[in-house]
Formats: structure tokens, sequence, C-alpha cells
């Protein structure tokens, strides 16, 4: 959500007033999130500290969809996990059981607590037979610092080191995308999806049918888009300028980035 909702730790001006909105005119939707390192609570936590009002069934994390779908895939597997507690805990509340040897995945996310020694172990698992999962790709996470390594640049010396791929399920993989919208029960002609990345909102929005609103209020700016030959519906400064037709189209799942 950094660059849609807010900025770090600074709330994007009208990320606010637009979510009051979507809640008094009953609009559902959902918060998602390519980081895996916070539990949905945490996230909403985060939310409702900036004045945004949240609730934890509102967010939807990458770590979450990771989870469900590996439950699904193999229930009651195993997982030697690379990232922190959003992802381990997600991953426990579908009976996912995190081990350290035997693993039936290699799942990867993010942090700041990855040593050398994990990447070693996934690499000998990997090897020995197990499927190597991703959250996300993104190679890049935002910190009020600048930017520091993600998922995608993690997981990447595991490929290059086995040559194995990763499958994401994380944006734009529709894995991810069709979870949170069957949540709440609405279809794709309805669904808007609102981002400021080009690469996974707008690419997952573009390829699953939803009407796509890209925000310059991050790091993606208009001439930009010459590089993609792909193109989000509606360009706006930001979630305080959404364009109004969108509040009257009828029931709409406003999905965040």
């Amino acid at each position: 959500m950094d660059g849609v909702i807010y900025r770090g730790n600074q709330l994007i001006p009208g990320a606010d007033r637009f979510v009051a909105r979507l809640r008094r005119e009953g609009i559902p939707f959902r918060f998602l999130t390519n980081n895996s390192q916070r539990t949905r609570r945490d996230v909403a936590l985060k939310l409702r500290r900036l004045g945004v009002p949240a609730e934890e069934d509102d967010v939807f994390t990458c770590a979450m969809a990771t989870a469900r779908f590996l439950a699904h895939q193999k229930p009651g597997g195993t997982a030697f996990v690379i990232g922190e507690n959003g992802l381990s805990a997600a991953l426990h509340h579908n009976g996912y059981t995190i081990v350290d040897d035997d693993a039936d995945y290699v799942v990867v996310g993010e942090g700041r607590t990855l040593t050398f020694e994990m990447i070693e172990r996934g690499v000998r698992l990997v090897e020995k037979g197990a499927r190597l999962i991703a959250t996300n790709p993104d190679a890049t996470c935002p910190t009020d610092a600048g930017i520091r390594p993600g998922c995608g640049a993690i997981v990447a010396m595991i490929e290059r080191a086995t040559g194995r791929e990763a499958f994401s399920v994380g944006k734009p993989s529709g894995v991810m995308m069709r979870m949170a919208q069957n949540e709440l029960g609405v279809r794709s002609h309805e669904t808007v999806m609102v981002g400021d990345t080009l690469s996974t909102d707008i690419l997952g929005g573009v390829g699953m049918g939803y009407q796509t609103v890209l925000v310059l209020s991050g790091h993606t700016r208009v001439e930009d888009l010459h590089h993609y030959a792909y193109r989000p519906d509606w360009i706006i400064e930001s979630v305080d300028h959404m364009p109004e037709q969108l509040f009257h189209a009828g029931e709409e799942l406003l999905a965040m980035a």
C-alpha cells in the first residue's frame, strides 16, 4: 500500500477521506499488499494509527494468498520459510508446519532477518526435491531510507543456484487477485484495481479484466507508460482524485495496493 495510502509512515493526503467514503457508500474493498512481513492485523493497526478506518478483514496480504494456495495444493504440508512473522503466521493458520529439513516447499518472502545460511539451506532443500515458492516477484521494497532487496531479489539467488524457477503467488498473479475478489463475491467487470505500480498492480488488474486506476502518488510517473504495452484505464494524482463515475457505476470492489 506504500505509494497509494501512505508513504513510509506518512498518510497520503486524502487517503483517509477516500476509504471513509467507500465505507459510507457501502462499496466493498480490500487493501492488497505484496509485503509478507506483517500479519493482516498488524497492517490494519498501522492504517488506523495513520487515521485510516481499517479492520483486520479489510486487509489481504501475499502471505495469506501463499498460505491458502499451498494448503490447497498439499493440505497439512511442511515449509522451510525465508521470511518473517507475517508469512509464518499465515502458514500456521492454514495448517502448515514450519521445518528446517525434509520440507515440501521452500517459501520465500522478504524482511531484514535474512541470513546467507538460510539461502544455503533453501538451495539444498530445493536440490533434494522441495518446491520453490515466492510470495511475490518484487525485486525491491520501499523504506524510509530508500529501497532494499525484496522477495524477487532474494528468491533469484536460489533460482540461479538450483536452476529451478519459483512460482510466485502475489501480484500480478491471478492467484492472489482471484482470492481477494472471491472474498467479496464480486465479478471481474465490477472490480477496480487501484495501484501505483504498472508491473504488478496494473498488470494484474489488466490480466483479470478489471478496470485499472494508476495513482502517481508512488514512484510511477506518466513518462514511464511508454515502456509498457498496456495502459491503465485512469491515471490520477492520488486516491483523493478518484474519478467520480467509479463511485456511481454500481457495486465495485476497489482493491488498493
